[in-house]
């Protein structure tokens, strides 16, 4: 698809995205939370031995301990709670015997669903001590993230965010990949709009306040080809560099943005204290 195509997709769908109320914030508020405790629990456990299985198994059971609904489990076929992308893959790794070693990179993606309401996040670890490259892409992609986010308000258009994340990480000599994008979300998992994490400022739909939606851009250390597996989900970088991605559920206020997932331990970009 071009890029004028995107355009028009994005314009077609603003007659569609739906925007939401103030007792429907807080129930994203609710969830958002949630999730982003599962994801302050892994801090203390993620370390050189433990295996992505492992990983998922203990987001599964905060889950049901907390009377929430794992998202992704049987989500098109998919028979796990979170995502676990470990060094070269961009997203969508599949939690399995894989351990972790001193120096991977890992992110774990996880999205709850609490009375009705979806809350999708993901945040990267480091595994022990990870050389140089790898934090500085994961500093990089964090502020890359967070710079999007601060683009968003009233009147602004999804240009704006992608066209700040694509700045940034470009002027870093990284590179981001187009393949997957941000999306809609809500009392549905994957909705409109598309949040595409690069772009050009005032193009694409204009935001209103109500509107929820992910910003979870991936940027690779390398260059932006992506691959998927035979699997049919892992999606992995064509040059096998490192990649990383954050992600926030982000709600439209009249003055600005709220952050839904948020980390209630202060947690933000790796390392983080237990």
């Amino acid at each position: 698809m071009s890029y004028n195509e995107e355009i028009e997709a994005e314009s077609f769908h603003a007659r569609r995205i739906k925007l939401h109320s103030a007792e429907d914030f807080v129930g994203m508020r609710v969830v958002g939370q949630l999730a982003a405790r599962a994801l302050d629990m892994l801090a203390s456990v993620i370390k050189p031995g433990i295996t992505t299985l492992e990983i998922d198994r203990l987001c599964f059971e905060f889950a049901l301990d907390h009377g929430a609904l794992p998202a992704c489990l049987n989500y098109r076929g998919y028979r796990h709670t979170v995502c676990t992308s470990v060094n070269h893959v961009v997203c969508h790794g599949i939690p399995g015997d894989r351990v972790l070693r001193e120096g991977d990179i890992v992110n774990v993606d996880v999205t709850y669903i609490l009375n009705g309401w979806h809350g999708d996040t993901n945040r990267m670890y480091y595994v022990g001590d990870v050389p140089r490259k790898a934090q500085r892409l994961c500093e990089v992609t964090y502020e890359a993230m967070m710079r999007g986010i601060a683009e968003v308000k009233p009147g602004a258009t999804l240009g704006d965010i992608g066209a700040a994340i694509q700045e940034f990480a470009e002027g870093e000599r990284c590179s981001v990949v187009r393949e997957f994008c941000g999306h809609g979300v809500g009392k549905i998992f994957h909705d409109v709009p598309n949040v595409l994490h690069y772009g050009r400022r005032g193009q694409g739909a204009v935001l209103r306040e109500g509107m929820f939606f992910t910003i979870e851009p991936m940027i690779n250390l390398g260059k932006p080809g992506v691959k998927v597996l035979s699997d049919g989900w892992t999606a992995v970088t064509r040059d096998r560099s490192l990649s990383a991605q954050f992600e926030h559920s982000i709600g439209v206020t009249a003055t600005g943005y709220e952050i839904f997932t948020t980390s209630p331990a202060g947690h933000a970009c790796p390392p983080y204290a237990p």
